[in-house]
This record gives structure tokens, C-alpha cells and sequence, in this order.
């Protein structure tokens, strides 16, 4: 396993992280507990030591699954968990809220669920436009001050924003989408955070499990799995995406002996700016093939193959946008 220490903290790092949003179950089809337990033990045994996730993820539920599965398991200091703040929910509906009041009680739920008096990064989950950047950056100074979290990060941040953020409050490094799918931070988060020496976790390194190179035209997907209502999952982009995952499968084999799943880890790991791979899993096996990812390097001509297959095989591609909660804060009766 590599890793990275990110800037201006003492806080050492996998390249790879474990992300737990599927392992919270809500949107993802359901979860199993003793699974995403044993998923993160498997982690932690095969070198990951950071453990990324949300209050939202399963309203709670991934949260206190993580506090289970680290209580007695590890020392404390062996493990680096990154929570988020910002978002609430009601009536099964997310909506954004980076308030101070906000922000002050959700750190109190989130040490409660993960059974620890401290959170190693603490991050905002979206931008909220309602209230001032600088009223939640000054929540999070504070928290920062107290020792009650140890590094700052935004998540879904634009540079702009992250500018007036850091005017008030230390920054550490922001979370945003990135996968060979999924580039548009390419345009402006990567080259500010170069520029600013800022850390980049890339979240959704497997693009919602369509570079696993284990889905093909009749999977089902059922319940409130997410993916009913991607736009890279329906037709005709469906089909766009998955022939692009056959080329890339077919050219990972020939080229290093690996397969799509190992490529679209290392291919992230190997740009530019790129601190941490995302690595969401929800079962053991999942796992597998993290070490399969480290010890080797792609290069110029292997960047320019892969953008080649991209351009030849998706002719309609889309982001991530329709994962965007809601811009109104809740309306509780």
C-alpha cells in the first residue's frame, strides 16, 4: 500500500480509502451489517487505514456501522476516519445545511456514532447557498481550535468558493467526484489544488461500480439503488459506457496483465494532483483486488490510449450532477 501524508497536518494516509456509502445501505439496495463489518476489517488488514464517510450515508447508519467495526479492532491512532457535516434529512430527504448551529450538533452525533472523542477529517459535505461560506468555515475553525477534529475538507467545492473558505479557516484538502468517467475537476479543482498544495480525494473511483468490469446489459438493479436513476445507467448511454469497459478490460489485459477495475484505480492514482482513490465496497470480496493496483505505473502513451478508447466509445457522456442534494434547508413542522 501507498501513502501520502497530507499537507500541513501529521496525518498519514493510504492512497487507497475505503468509502462506506454503499455500506450504509440507502440508495445502494440495501446492506448487510455483518458484511460491511467484515469489509472493513478487510480493509484495515490489507493496509487501508483511511475510513471515509457521512452522517447522510444511510441517515446514520454507516457512521455507527464504522464505529462498530473499529471499536476494539484497532488502536485509535491506527486509523485515520474522515466523516462529513452539512447535510440533513427529513421524510427521507436530503437537503443542505452548513449553518453553525447546524455543524455544532452534528459533531456531537457523529463522535456518538463512531464511538470516538475525536474525528481525524472533518469535511463539508456540499456548498450550501444559504448560508455564508465564511459562517461555516468559522464553525469549522472552531472545531479545528478545540481539537475535536484534526484536518478540514470540503467536498464538492468549486476553486472560488474554497477561496473564500480558506480566507477564514485552514484548508486541507477538498473531496470531489473523479473517475475515467468523470473528469470535469480536470478544469479547475485539479489545477488549483496544485496550485494551492491542497490534498484531493477522489470519490467514486469505480464510477458507481460500472469500471468493476462486472455488469453488462440485463443487471438489475432494484429497490432505491441509485443507479435506476443514473443517466449512465439507462439507455443508450448505457451501452456506450459498457463498451468502453470492454475495451479498456481488453486493453488493462494486454498491455500490464490487469483488468478495468485495477486500470481505473491506478489510472486516478497516477494523475497529477490525485492524493486518494475512493474505494467503495460493501463486501470482502470487493477488496480483492486492491493490492492488484499498487507496484506498477501507466504512462504518456498508456494516457493517451485510454482517452483515445474514451472518445471512440462515449459519444454522450454525463457527470454525476443528478447526485446533488437539494439547495433549500428542511422545513420541519
Amino acid at each position: 500500500m501507498q501513502y501520502m501524508t497530507i499537507t500541513a497536518t501529521d496525518l498519514k494516509v493510504s492512497r487507497v480509502g475505503l468509502g462506506t456509502w454503499a455500506i450504509g445501505g440507502l440508495l445502494w439496495g440495501g446492506s448487510d451489517e455483518q458484511d460491511a463489518i467484515r469489509t472493513i476489517h478487510t480493509a484495515l488488514d490489507s493496509g487501508i487505514n483511511l475510513i471515509d464517510t457521512a452522517p447522510v450515508y444511510g441517515f446514520g447508519k454507516s457512521e455507527e456501522i464504522v464505529g462498530r467495526a473499529l471499536a476494539g479492532y484497532r488502536q485509535r491512532d491506527e486509523v485515520v476516519i474522515a466523516t462529513k457535516v452539512g447535510l440533513e434529512w427529513h421524510n427521507s430527504s436530503t437537503f443542505r445545511n452548513s449553518s453553525r448551529r447546524r455543524i455544532f450538533q452534528e459533531i456531537e452525533d457523529s463522535l456518538r456514532r463512531l464511538k470516538t472523542d475525536y474525528i481525524d477529517i472533518y469535511q463539508v459535505h456540499w456548498p450550501d447557498p444559504l448560508v455564508r461560506i465564511e459562517e461555516t468555515a468559522e464553525a469549522m475553525a472552531f472545531l479545528h481550535q478545540q481539537g475535536k477534529i484534526r484536518a478540514i475538507g470540503v467536498s464538492n467545492y468549486l476553486p472560488k468558493q474554497m477561496e473564500q473558505f480558506r480566507a477564514v479557516a485552514p484548508l486541507h484538502f477538498v473531496q470531489s467526484p473523479y473517475n475515467l468517467f468523470e473528469r470535469d475537476i480536470e478544469r479547475n479543482v485539479l489545477p488549483y489544488a496544485r496550485r494551492t498544495g491542497l490534498g484531493v480525494f477522489a470519490y467514486g473511483a469505480l464510477c458507481r461500480g460500472l469500471l468493476s468490469g462486472r455488469m453488462h446489459p440485463n443487471t438489475q438493479f432494484n429497490g432505491d439503488d441509485l443507479r435506476r436513476t443514473d443517466p449512465k445507467f439507462q439507455p443508450p448511454r448505457y451501452a456506450q459506457y459498457l463498451k468502453a469497459v470492454e475495451r479498456l478490460d481488453q486493453y488493462a489485459q494486454q498491455h500490464y496483465g490487469k483488468r478495468v477495475l485495477e486500470l481505473a484505480v491506478r489510472w486516478l492514482l497516477d494523475q497529477p494532483g490525485a492524493s486518494v482513490a475512493l474505494w467503495g465496497a460493501r463486501r470482502p470480496d470487493q477488496l480483492a483486488p486492491v493490492e492488484k493496483t499498487v507496484g506498477w505505473m501507466l504512462n504518456r502513451k498508456a494516457f493517451a490510449d485510454i482517452d483515445r478508447i474514451l472518445t471512440e466509445c462515449i459519444t454522450n457522456p454525463v457527470g454525476p450532477e443528478f447526485m446533488e442534494p437539494s439547495l433549500t434547508h428542511a422545513q420541519v413542522a
